[in-house]
């Protein structure tokens, strides 16, 4: 297979306009449904989630740690803490686990 390169970045932008102009097309008045419109503002959430769990997992060099991190950040979090009380809780979890982790 010896394509060029051009017919694919073509390729990806015809399917990245698609999926943004398609709904403003075809959906012209507003959404009436419960379930539609709660499904559609959760998913920027979802999105995200599925982003970021794996990569906290994934980013330390020990994955106990990630681990362990990511609890103490649900912890806090759920326990009414700001961003970045929770950031700097989490970050100092890996640190001192990966200091005696590895």
């Amino acid at each position: 297979m010896n394509h060029s390169i051009y017919v694919y970045l073509f390729i990806m932008a015809a399917v990245t306009y698609l999926i943004r102009t398609l709904p403003l097309t075809l959906i012209r008045g507003q959404i009436k449904s419960r379930f539609i419109c709660s499904f559609l503002y959760y998913v920027p959430y979802v999105t995200l989630s599925v982003m970021t769990f794996p990569a906290i997992l994934s980013a330390t060099q020990a994955p106990l740690a990630g681990l362990a991190a990511l609890v103490v950040g649900i912890v806090f979090a759920w326990r009414g803490l700001g961003l970045f009380q929770v950031a700097c809780l989490s970050c100092a979890t890996v640190f001192l686990l990966e200091c005696f982790l590895v």
